[in-house]
């Protein structure tokens, strides 16, 4: 089924509302303790909490709307819920960080199988997006697999080593910013193997 079309501007607010509502309800209620059934609860544990159901929502109203889900916002939802329960489940915000060294890193680790087997997988979710030649997805791919990798060590050393607060930060603008940066130049160096649709 093709998606429905969609106001682009609506599009973004239901991809990346939800990331900003988190900061912005962590920012706020950072300092807090909750106490919920007798168990003390940080301010980052109820704001990562609440994230879910927030990005539940907006995903529910994309596929209102649009009639599709890419895989990689079911696989990021599946991911989000498995470590916002871990989360608050065990009370420790630690599974909520190492979620982004998770899910970058199984990308990583996707994208290399794939490419030990001769193929693209990025290709298989991307292609009907970004018509190319299969020699330019084998190039993105290889560069986007050592690319997650080093997402995936770099948030590891941030959440480890830094403050919550600059690792919330980070994990809100700075990845996502540096991930379509690198997007977009890999779409400029690639353009040679670009398929042009017939007019």
């Amino acid at each position: 089924m093709s998606a429905k079309p969609i106001n682009p501007i609506l599009k973004q607010v239901l991809e990346l509302g939800p990331t900003l509502a988190f900061f912005l309800l962590y920012i706020k209620i950072k300092d807090n303790t909750y106490t919920i059934a007798g168990t003390d609860y940080s301010g980052f544990i109820v704001a990562a909490v609440v994230f879910i159901p927030v990005l539940l929502a907006a995903m529910a109203v994309l596929w209102f709307l649009t009639k599709k889900l890419s895989r990689m916002q079911v696989f990021t939802a599946i991911m989000v819920i498995f470590f916002g329960g871990l989360t608050a489940w065990f009370n420790d915000e630690a599974f909520f960080k190492m979620k982004t060294s998770i899910v970058y890193g199984l990308f990583s680790l996707l994208l290399g199988i794939g490419l030990l087997r001769g193929q693209s997988w990025l290709e298989y979710v991307m292609g009907e997006f970004l018509p190319m030649q299969r020699e330019g997805w084998m190039i993105l791919t290889r560069r986007l697999t050592v690319f997650f990798a080093g997402l995936a060590a770099a948030n590891e050393f941030i959440w480890r080593t830094q403050s919550e607060e600059l690792w919330v930060t980070l994990e809100t603008f700075a990845f996502p910013v540096v991930l379509f940066l690198f997007l977009w130049s890999q779409i400029v160096t690639l353009q040679r193997f670009l398929i042009e649709e017939p007019k």
